[in-house]
C-alpha cells in the first residue's frame, strides 16, 4: 500500500512532462493559470517535449520547506498524485497542518526518513534493479 507521506519529498525536484501532461490538460482539480503556465513548456502532443522539466514546488523549487503544501491548497500541485493529497479527502487536514507549521512538517519528515532507513532492501538474486520503475523486468 502506498504511503502518501513519502510524497513530502516533492518539496524539491523536477518532473518530466510525461509525468504531468495528463494533469495539466485533462483535469479540473488544478488552477487554470498554473495549468496554462505549465502547458507552455509541455505540449499536449505525446512525443513532443516529453523530457521538458518543471519544478514540483512552484514557489521554492530548490528549498526544503513547506511551500509545496501551500501549492496544493492553491490547486498548484504539478502531479495528479500530489494534488490528490488536497482534494476534499482525509489528507486535507494534514496538508493544512504542514502549511501552518513548517516545524511539524520537518519533524514528521525526519521520522519518515528514519523509518525508510530501517527497511531492509532485497539484494542479490532476491532483488531486482528495474530498467523501468513502473514494471518488473
Amino acid at each position: 500500500m502506498f504511503d502518501w507521506r513519502l510524497k513530502r519529498a516533492h518539496t524539491i525536484g523536477l518532473a518530466r512532462c510525461t509525468s504531468f501532461r495528463a494533469h495539466i490538460y485533462n483535469e479540473s482539480n488544478i488552477d487554470g493559470s498554473f495549468a496554462r503556465t505549465r502547458q507552455a513548456n509541455c505540449p499536449r502532443t505525446t512525443g513532443t517535449g516529453d523530457n521538458n522539466l518543471a519544478p514540483l514546488d512552484l514557489q521554492t523549487p530548490k528549498a526544503f520547506d513547506n511551500k509545496y503544501f501551500q501549492n496544493l491548497i492553491q490547486k498548484k500541485g504539478l502531479l495528479h498524485s500530489d494534488q490528490e493529497l488536497f482534494n476534499s479527502g482525509s489528507a486535507d487536514s494534514i496538508v493544512r497542518s504542514y502549511v501552518n507549521s513548517q516545524t511539524s512538517f520537518f519533524s514528521d519528515f525526519a521520522s519518515a526518513m528514519v523509518k525508510m532507513g530501517d527497511i531492509s532492501p532485497l539484494t542479490g538474486s532476491n532483488g531486482e534493479i528495474r530498467k523501468n520503475c513502473r514494471r518488473a523486468n
